[in-house]
């Protein structure tokens, strides 16, 4: 009997008790009292995420999703964003469990605060249900950050304590104002005003794409200041709440986006006609701290991405492992069982290499982080971003063929997951988008150097075997293709940008999987051979079936 972690009919399933993987991380970067706690809470958490935060995203997609009241009975413009019930009590549980507010405060139990590592675990089991709400989450993570690192202490009292809301205090939301209509991912082209009057700035114009739109209680905003210069850093960083002593704060949302999945955000046209506003940081730094949020939202896009790959895949075994076909069930066919092992290779070991960064970013973050590893930190998040977007795509596509007909019928939370997924290519940059940070990496930073010299003092850690000596091999060829890369003209470097990422990511991910064959055996060694194997191409017609081979060694774990 092939039983897969968090198989089960929906009432009972546990999206973090049958998971080694997360529990194995978990073990590797927490302290053992904080362990003990995240282990607890996860427990709980992972039940609600597949029980009842499931039922209610179903019903959030299908029948409640948000609508905007433009006017009251009065005709007054009230722009109010309505949301059904059971989204708002998926809100309040999930603020509850501290998946914003621990980063920034003590956890009660612990005397602590909590870390990226602890609110990201809880973002990947909050994703296998809701990715939608996963959104506003990130928002309020990325308007945390950038209060908590950037913002006086009189605007920190003000907002923080809201923000980072636990259940002991009015939650505000948080929302990251970027993108408007004729700059899109050119946010230098931006010209939303801000014009100085008595009682400090006041905002006007429009932002295009405002994710959480109506739901926040305070937005991070970029505007431009008189006589500010042209372009990007002209732009100036701005906490604006969305009502002032009870009423809109000179906010209207001129309509809500009709889009294809992640329905349960709203994402709208916000106009600004004087909203009050307050200058977080350095006026001339504002594109430098969003940017640095931005990267946070990355992470997060990675993290929803890794969820969406367990659900699909959670979902595609299951059924095959109850569909009967040609007299067998599914998971007999070697076609089949190769399909499901490669993308639990895959899941396995992007989750694990996306935590590697997680700690990494938790290192950054706190300040204790060398200059190597901040540049480090910022070329794996683009190159981890891009790849596990795709991926979730891809997973969600898996998913519906294992399903065959059931899985194009909304009955089944396949359609949904793909219709989710696809938006994580989107947002927070492009494939193009990420192969500019690339670019600009390599160019002013080396750090392709940086990345090279990384993976080389890890591979030289394990112990020898074929697949090491692979993957050395592998590195020494992209390094001196990297170090190409970096001499070509502009025109070349961006046709190029996206396929080196592809290989750094596979590179890195690889290097990941060989440390928990050897860390941790079981499974890993098996998954670790059939990763190298299908990232690197190396087997040969009619060689081993390892895929095959290997399926219940590993899927009955």
């Amino acid at each position: 009997m092939v039983v897969l972690k968090g198989a089960a009919p929906s009432g009972e399933r546990n999206f973090y008790e049958n998971d080694e993987t997360l529990k194995k991380i978990l073990g590797q970067q927490l302290p053992e009292d904080f362990l003990r706690y995240a282990q607890r809470e996860l427990q709980s958490f992972g039940k609600l995420a597949a029980g009842d935060i499931d039922e209610r995203a179903r019903y959030t997609d299908r029948e409640g999703a948000p609508k905007l009241e433009k006017y009251n009975r009065l005709g007054e413009d009230i722009s109010h964003v309505w949301v059904n019930e059971g989204y708002k009590k998926t809100v309040d549980e999930t603020y509850r469990t501290g998946i914003v507010g621990y980063v920034h405060k003590e956890i009660p139990e612990l005397g602590r605060k909590g870390n990226y590592v602890y609110s990201f675990s809880q973002g990947y089991l909050l994703s296998q249900s809701e990715p939608g709400f996963y959104c506003p989450v990130t928002l309020t993570m990325a308007t945390a950050y950038l209060l908590d690192h950037y913002a006086d202490e009189a605007l920190k009292r003000k907002f923080m304590p809201h923000v980072c809301a636990t259940g002991d205090t009015e939650l505000f939301e948080g929302a990251t104002f970027l993108t408007e209509r004729q700059g899109g991912s050119d946010v230098g082209a931006n010209v939303v005003q801000a014009l100085e009057t008595d009682d400090g700035y006041r905002l006007y114009g429009e932002k295009y794409f405002a994710s959480n739109a109506g739901m926040a209680g305070v937005a991070m905003v970029l505007a431009r200041m008189p006589g500010a210069q042209e372009g990007s850093k002209g732009l100036t960083l701005f906490a604006v709440p969305w009502k002032v002593d009870g009423e809109l704060n000179g906010i209207k949302i001129r309509r809500l986006k009709d889009k294809l999945g992640v329905r349960a955000v709203p994402s709208g046209e916000v106009e600004f006609d004087g909203a009050k506003a307050y200058i977080v940081g350095d006026p001339k730094h504002g594109l430098k701290y969003m940017m640095e949020a931005l990267n946070l939202s990355r992470i997060c896009n990675a993290v929803a991405s890794i969820g969406i790959m367990k659900r699909a895949l959670d979902e595609a075994a299951e059924y095959a492992e109850r569909r009967n076909a040609f007299g067998k069930k599914l998971t007999d066919f070697p076609m089949v069982q190769d399909s499901l092992m490669k993308l639990r290779a895959k899941q396995e070991f992007e989750t694990a290499a996306i935590f590697d960064l997680i700690g990494l970013y938790d290192h950054v973050t706190e300040g204790s982080a060398t200059q190597e590893e901040q540049v480090l930190n910022r070329l794996l998040i683009a190159i981890l971003k891009k790849e596990s977007a795709e991926q979730a795509i891809h997973f969600s596509h898996e998913a519906i063929e294992m399903h065959g007909g059931n899985g194009y019928i909304e009955d089944f939370v396949t359609p949904r997951l793909l219709r989710d997924a696809q938006v994580l290519t989107v947002w927070e940059g492009t494939a193009n988008i990420l192969g500019l940070e690339l670019i600009r990496l390599v160019n002013k930073l080396s750090a392709h150097e940086i990345f090279i010299d990384h993976i080389q003092k890890r591979l030289v850690k394990l112990q020898a075997s074929a697949d090491v000596e692979l993957l050395k091999e592998k590195t020494k060829e992209l390094g001196e293709e990297l170090t190409a890369f970096a001499g070509f003209d502009a025109a070349l470097q961006s046709f190029e940008a996206k396929s080196f990422m592809k290989k750094m990511a596979q590179l890195f991910e690889n290097t990941v999987a060989l440390e928990w064959a050897e860390k941790h055996g079981g499974m890993y060694a098996p998954l670790a051979e059939i990763f190298t194997e299908v990232t690197w191409n190396t087997r040969t017609i009619g060689g081993e079936m390892k895929t095959v081979n290997y399926f219940k060694e590993v899927m009955d774990k």
